[in-house]
């Protein structure tokens, strides 16, 4: 039996300047691609760096780039982080 000290949340429960790896994007091929024009895919390194008050967008990067991703989208991006 192995233990991991990994736990798999959503992009709106990281705090600001926690950092993870994308597992899943839940949602059809649009929700997908337009993910992926921004950077943001399965496997990929994520780090939150702000999110607005009350369900506002939320604020990552990816690579050198710095993304806006409105809080319906973070909702259903999954991310796996360090306990």
């Amino acid at each position: 039996m192995q233990l991991t000290n990994t736990m798999l949340i959503d992009l709106t429960q990281l705090k600001s300047g926690q950092k993870g790896t994308v597992v899943e994007m839940q949602g059809g091929v649009g929700f997908s691609r337009r993910l992926e024009a921004m950077g943001i895919r399965p496997g990929k390194k994520i780090t939150k760096t702000s999110a607005q008050f009350w369900r506002g967008p939320q604020i990552v990067e990816v690579g050198n780039s710095r993304v806006a991703i409105g809080f319906g989208m973070a909702k259903r991006i999954l991310v796996e982080v360090k306990k």
